[in-house]
C-alpha cells in the first residue's frame, strides 16, 4: 500500500506544473545564469563551483519544504487527508509515502542539476557519503518545516508563506549569494538556517573536499528533531 501511494504521489508532484517550476525550471535558470554571467562575486575558482551545491540545496528546499507544503496543505482543505486517513492506509503509512515520493523527486533532481553542472564546468570532490548524509537530514529538516506548515495553517495561507520563506531564503541562504557579504551579526544567525547548513555544507565537501562536515550536520541535525517533531505534535488532519 505504501509503494502504490509512492508512485502516486511521485507522479502528481511530477505533473504538477507549479511544482516542476520550483523543483526543475528555476534551480536549473539560476545555476546556468549565475554561472556564466558574471553578477554575483562568488569569490576565488569558477563561479559553478560554488553555485551547484547551494542549487542542489535549493533544489531540496523546493520539493521537501515548498511543494510538500502547498500540496500537503491543499489535500488537508479539500479533505483528502481526512479520507486518506480512514483508508486501511494507515497515517504515518500515507507520511511514508510521501516521504518516499520527495526522495525520489530529489533524486532525479540531482542527477539533472549535477549533470547541467558538469556540463558548465564543474569539479566536485569529497566523499560521496557525506553528501548523502547532508541531503537526507536536509530533506528531513524541510520535510518537517512543509508538513508543519500545512498542518497548522490554511492552504492559501500555507501557499503564500511557503513561496515567501523559499524567496527569502534563497536570497539569505548562501544559494547564490556569499554569506560573507552579509554583516558580522546577521550572517551569523543565517548560519544557523537549514539552507544555509545545507548549502555550506554541500560546498564543504564538493568544493573543498572536507570529509564530514560536523558543524552543518548538527545544525540540520537539529532541525530536523525539531522540525518533524513539532510536525507530529501539531498536524491537524482536517
Amino acid at each position: 500500500m505504501i509503494a502504490a501511494q509512492a508512485a502516486l504521489e511521485t507522479r502528481m508532484l511530477l505533473r504538477n506544473g507549479e511544482q516542476l517550476l520550483l523543483t526543475v525550471v528555476i534551480p536549473t535558470l539560476l545555476l546556468v545564469l549565475f554561472s556564466t554571467v558574471d553578477i554575483v562575486d562568488t569569490g576565488t575558482g569558477e563561479p559553478v563551483d560554488f553555485l551547484a551545491p547551494g542549487v542542489l540545496a535549493l533544489a531540496v528546499m523546493s520539493t521537501a519544504f515548498t511543494g510538500q507544503a502547498i500540496a500537503t496543505g491543499f489535500e488537508r482543505r479539500y479533505g483528502v487527508l481526512k479520507r486518506l486517513g480512514a483508508s486501511p492506509l494507515p497515517r504515518w503509512g500515507l507520511m511514508t509515502a510521501k516521504t518516499l515520493a520527495v526522495l525520489v523527486t530529489e533524486v532525479l533532481q540531482v542527477l539533472l542539476l549535477a549533470a547541467i553542472a558538469l556540463a558548465l564546468g564543474w569539479s566536485p570532490h569529497g566523499n560521496p557519503l557525506a553528501v548523502l548524509l547532508l541531503l537526507v537530514l536536509g530533506t528531513a529538516a524541510f520535510s518537517g518545516l512543509g508538513l508543519l506548515m500545512a498542518g497548522t495553517l490554511r492552504a492559501e495561507a500555507t501557499l503564500a508563506a511557503a513561496n515567501l520563506v523559499f524567496l527569502l531564503l534563497l536570497v539569505g541562504g548562501g544559494v547564490i549569494v556569499p554569506l560573507e557579504k552579509f554583516p558580522g551579526g546577521v550572517r551569523a544567525v543565517l548560519e544557523l538556517l537549514p539552507i544555509s547548513a545545507l548549502s555550506d555544507g554541500l560546498r564543504e565537501v564538493l568544493r573543498q573536499g572536507a570529509a564530514l562536515p560536523l558543524g552543518a550536520l548538527a545544525v540540520l541535525a537539529v532541525w530536523a528533531v525539531l522540525s518533524l517533531g513539532a510536525a507530529a505534535r501539531f498536524f491537524r488532519w482536517e
